[in-house]
């Protein structure tokens, strides 16, 4: 084991927590040879004494260790360290074990073997995430122990870029627009915002701009006096008052009548209002996000939409990817809905099929993550077995869905229900280019499938035609749901 010797250069400083002697020496000859420093531990106790007796700005942590379970040591280091990032390493990884990494802190997530170039973009992130995170005092992580209603869960470079940017911005008070299609998530950026603000402990409002008339909406906002209008029998505070100290979120603000814009304009200038029917004005101490669907600079152009408004609005624009520039995301995503589901109805929790993923990702979701979740809520109360088939995702999709996109090494007449196939023809240039991880997993399978055909079903034998040793074989042969079994003469 080596361990190198503090010393104030302002390198960042990786600590890697694995059993295998031979790659934490090739992790810290690879990562040294692109700046880093690196200390190496083979065991949890060593690598969380480290922890405390060094300045770590990032962690390498293998998922199984022989003294400890690789979760119990992230869960350990998040109570020490909560803003410290920590990149699970694993041979023996799943969509189930990357779900429950990361809703427990981890920041990502890679499976032995991986590429250097996976390895130190991750990496890259992870510090740099870290080091927004430790700029902002007293706030905590974006995913960890906040509501799961605030999490945005993801880790592709889209998501990843969103969480950084609110993680950057969410301490001032600037006034933030959220720009996306529907269901990409703007509240649940707009709730992340609020968390990690200095105005966290006071209120967050939403209020919907294109779900009232003008009229209503004007008084739901700034409250109105006793006789302002006809059955204003009484005085009422708005949404401004109600939202105090805290975060307003003025939600589909592309669809806000103009005399609202009007007013809107006149609190973000001057930080005050006053209520319908009032001459009286008011301090306006609230953060105003503004979230909108719409092209607002068409808006404008068409006069639907102040200029001068949509400026002020414009300070800092956060765009929200849809799902399908994020599709690295659906297999954790559809996981993490299934789960959530089954827990809703008591259900016990059924497993994705491959083909079933092969829709998921052939599919344009127009509804993006809200789309998503809800079909998976809706699959698992068709489904009435282990596990979740093509047909029960077809059958509550709201849209037509697309052929399902053969995988890199097959082609689509040799997709079955079952499983991936075993040929290892081009893809076809037409259809969607899937997620590499899908990819790698296809290959994966129809190599084990193919390894246990040689073997006539005979694991052992299995496991030493692929070179690996059976406990590895046996875990790899679960993750694709395959027994030897199945392939006895």
């Amino acid at each position: 084991m080596r361990k190198d010797e503090l010393d104030t250069t302002p390198r960042p400083h990786i600590l890697v927590i694995d059993d295998e002697p031979h790659l934490c020496e090739l992790l810290a000859y690879r990562l040294e040879h692109h700046g880093y420093r690196v200390s190496t531990e083979l065991s949890a106790r060593g690598g969380l004494e480290a922890l405390e007796q060094a300045s770590i700005d990032a962690i390498i942590l293998d998922l199984r260790l022989e003294d400890a379970d690789g979760i119990e040591v992230l869960s350990e280091v998040q109570k020490r360290s909560p803003d410290l990032p920590v990149i699970i390493l694993t041979a023996h990884g799943t969509i189930e074990t990357a779900v429950l990494a990361i809703q427990r802190g981890a920041y990502g997530f890679l499976t032995k073997p991986f590429q250097d170039y996976e390895l130190l973009q991750k990496l890259a992130q992870a510090i740099e995430s870290g080091r927004l995170k430790r700029e902002v005092a007293g706030l905590r992580r974006i995913v960890g122990d906040t509501s799961s209603d605030i999490r945005l869960l993801g880790t592709s470079d889209n998501i990843a870029a969103v969480r950084e940017r609110i993680a950057r911005v969410a301490p001032a008070d600037a006034t933030v627009l959220l720009l996306g299609e529907s269901g990409t998530g703007k509240e649940l950026a707009a709730r992340s915002l609020h968390a990690l603000s200095a105005r966290k402990a006071r209120p967050f409002v939403a209020v919907n701009c294109g779900a009232l008339p003008a009229e209503l909406l004007e008084s739901e906002l700034f409250g109105h006096v006793r006789g302002a209008f006809t059955g204003a029998s009484r005085d009422k505070d708005g949404l401004f008052a109600a939202a105090r100290g805290g975060t307003l979120l003025l939600d589909e603000i592309g669809e806000a009548p103009a005399p609202v814009q009007v007013k809107l304009l006149r609190v973000l200038q001057e930080k005050r209002f006053s209520k319908v029917g009032s001459a009286t004005e008011e301090d306006a101490d609230v953060r105003i996000v503004a979230a909108t669907n719409r092209d607002l600079r068409a808006e404008v152009a068409a006069g639907r939409f102040r200029e001068d408004l949509f400026y002020r609005l414009h300070v800092v624009p956060i765009v929200m990817p849809p799902l399908r520039e994020r599709t690295d995301d659906i297999p954790l995503l559809a996981e993490l809905f299934l789960r959530r589901a089954a827990a809703r109805y008591g259900l016990p929790e059924p497993y994705l099929s491959t083909d079933a993923m092969r829709v998921l990702l052939a599919h344009s979701w127009p509804g993006n993550v809200r789309e998503l979740a809800n079909v998976m809520e809706g699959a698992i109360l068709l489904c009435q077995e282990e596990r979740i088939r093509p047909q029960h995702i077809l059958a509550t999709l709201a849209t037509p869905a697309r052929p399902p996109a053969p995988l890199p090494g097959e082609t689509p007449a040799e997709t079955t229900e079952e499983g991936p196939p075993s040929g290892l023809a081009n893809l076809d240039p037409e259809a969607p280019l899937p997620p590499l991880r899908a990819a790698r997993d296809s290959f994966e399978r129809a190599y084990l499938v193919e390894a246990l055909r040689r073997a006539g079903g005979n694991v052992s034998a299995a496991a030493k035609l692929a070179g690996r040793n059976r406990t590895d074989f046996h875990d790899l042969l679960r993750k694709h749901g395959l027994s030897g079994a199945d392939f006895k003469a």
